[in-house]
């Protein structure tokens, strides 16, 4: 059985973010059946319909770079109880132009990441709105809100604590069966 490649999509342009730490620690405990790969999105320009006829280069790119993926994982901040922009204007780039998206029918998933306590919530759920409407079907349980972030990982950006460890290779396995069993219909 070959791994199926995964795009992580990475709400925080911060180089430092808690979110992207998380990404590299998915990347280092991922099982053999998925090949995690994060997608950068900080370079797209913002969507613009006007340009849909003749799109940016980055737009293009970004659109065929998203098909080679069998499944796609966000993992996002919280800002002002929803996503941040950067997620949002690569969800748009990728759902257009209209009839074209690239994201419908990829199996996803959606981590939330967050200082506070909560461990973004309400950006995991609003995230998951409108993934329902890009027909990208979504994992649900377990779900994954990761409150905290700020006692998780060492000064080296290495996940330290084992029981958020064990839930998000647990988070993965499941995943991985969400991803085989959605790419077979």
């Amino acid at each position: 059985m070959s791994s199926k490649k995964i795009a992580i999509i990475i709400g925080s342009l911060r180089k430092e973010s808690f979110n992207r730490k998380m990404a590299n620690t998915l990347i280092t405990i991922s099982p053999t059946s998925l090949a995690l790969e994060i997608l950068e999105i900080g370079g797209l320009s913002m969507y613009n319909q006007d340009l849909d006829e003749t799109p940016p280069t980055e737009w293009t790119e970004f659109r065929n770079h998203l098909k080679i993926f069998d499944g796609v994982l966000f993992i996002t901040p919280e800002y002002n109880r929803s996503i941040p922009a950067v997620i949002k204007n690569a969800i748009d780039i990728g759902s257009r132009p209209y009839g074209q998206s690239v994201w419908n029918g990829k199996p996803g998933a959606v981590i939330s990441v967050s200082p506070g306590a909560m461990g973004g919530f309400g950006a995991n759920h609003h995230l998951r709105q409108s993934l329902a409407f890009l027909n990208i079907p979504t994992m649900q349980q377990p779900e994954a809100y990761i409150g905290n972030a700020a006692n998780l990982f060492d000064n080296s950006g290495n996940l330290i604590n084992e029981s958020t460890q064990e839930f998000l290779k647990n988070f993965l396995d499941t995943f991985s069966k969400w991803v085989y069993r959605i790419s077979v219909k």
